[in-house]
């Protein structure tokens, strides 16, 4: 039997992807978010669609199942963060190529084929990620990929810089960012899924790392465009996710550097660690900055047994490793400025910004 008005080999075939859609409290944005996505299935290749709702109290899920009929909703009873939802969501996921999307995230038509057609000529990547631009300002990068740095800050590669092709090449980088990325299902088997002690905040940089300590790749692929918002969920609760952006940091140094690097760069961590409390000081937050502290002392020890699975994962040389993550360093800045960067990058992108405008 066939379904009318399709070829049969068509309706008969299995999706190869799921583009799977987080979101909290967020129906007013899954209109723009999913008309960018469904736009995304083809005739010759079926894309499911999965809404991932994470405990909305804002009739999130009534409205998906009536405006867009055609997407499969993963209705959860309370939010349990960021990590475990995306869990949730890759569990109930049978396709070999799995996209995590943010409910803030607006897709350019052709975003998936050139990251599917990436995985398809690296088979040793994990991941796959495109250029996302800034929703409000397009002529702005928001990330070409994720960068880990040796200092252990956490950047979005090329955040806040004017386009003007940069990053227009296909290359490795550290990680993906998983606000907009494609996955390959298998690579969860054997990685692991995302930490859910981290509730939220470097959950995806913590899987980039594991990922790239077992040997995988992660690539970016510029053709694959996409427009982001920004926060535009977890600043209505900016102190809370400023306090697991502290925390997170320190547990991710803890379980996923190796020693050695830990012994080499032990400098820059400290240095790094130092300017963001003076940051929290001069911003009334340094009591919140310290909770952040204490409250990773005390998941130290449960940190340490992860991390000893972890390292005993390692496939890759550390020399590949430290160069991945000189990757999100500014080419051609002075050293000088290059290590202002590595140790406060945000403030060195912003010293940059002022000296282009």
């Amino acid at each position: 039997m066939t379904v009318r008005g399709r070829r049969p080999d068509v309706a008969d075939r299995k999706p190869r992807v799921t583009l799977t859609v987080l979101t909290y409290n967020g129906r007013e944005l899954l209109d723009m978010t999913l008309s960018s996505v469904v736009d995304q299935r083809d005739g010759d290749r079926e894309v499911a669609v999965l809404v991932v709702d994470n405990g909305s109290d804002d009739g999130t899920v009534a409205h998906v199942r009536e405006r867009w009929p055609q997407v499969t909703v993963l209705e959860l009873a309370e939010n349990i963060g960021v990590a475990a939802a995306l869990n949730r969501g890759i569990d109930a996921v049978a396709t070999p190529f799995v996209g995590l999307l943010n409910n803030d995230v607006e897709l350019a038509p052709g975003w998936l084929e050139p990251l599917l057609a990436t995985l398809g000529s690296h088979p040793g990547a994990a991941s796959a990620t495109g250029k996302l631009m800034r929703y409000h300002d397009r002529t702005r990068i928001d990330a070409a990929g994720d960068v880990l740095l040796r200092s252990a800050a956490a950047i979005n590669r090329g955040a806040d810089e004017l386009d003007h092709g940069q990053y227009d090449v296909a290359e490795a980088v550290f990680g993906a960012c998983a606000g907009a990325a494609l996955y390959r299902r298998s690579a969860f088997d054997e990685v692991g899924r995302f930490d859910e002690t981290y509730f939220a905040y470097h959950e995806d940089i913590d899987w980039a790392m594991r990922a790239q300590l077992g040997g995988f790749e992660a690539r970016y692929e510029p053709a694959a465009l996409g427009y982001h918002m920004g926060g535009a969920t977890t600043r209505r609760r900016g102190d809370f996710y400023g306090h697991l952006q502290r925390r997170n940091h320190l547990l991710l140094i803890a379980k996923t550097f190796p020693a050695q690097m830990l012994v080499r760069h032990g400098w820059r961590i400290a240095v790094t660690q130092a300017l963001w409390l003076a940051a929290s000081a001069r911003d009334r937050m340094l009591g919140k900055h310290l909770r952040s502290w204490r409250e990773a002392a005390s998941m130290l020890p449960a940190t340490l047994r992860r991390r000893r699975v972890v390292q005993r994962t390692r496939r890759i040389s550390l020399g590949r490793l430290e160069e991945l993550m000189m990757t999100g360093l500014p080419a051609g800045a002075s050293r000088s400025h290059r290590l202002l960067f590595e140790l406060a990058p945000h403030t060195a992108r912003r010293r940059s910004s002022r000296r282009r405008t």
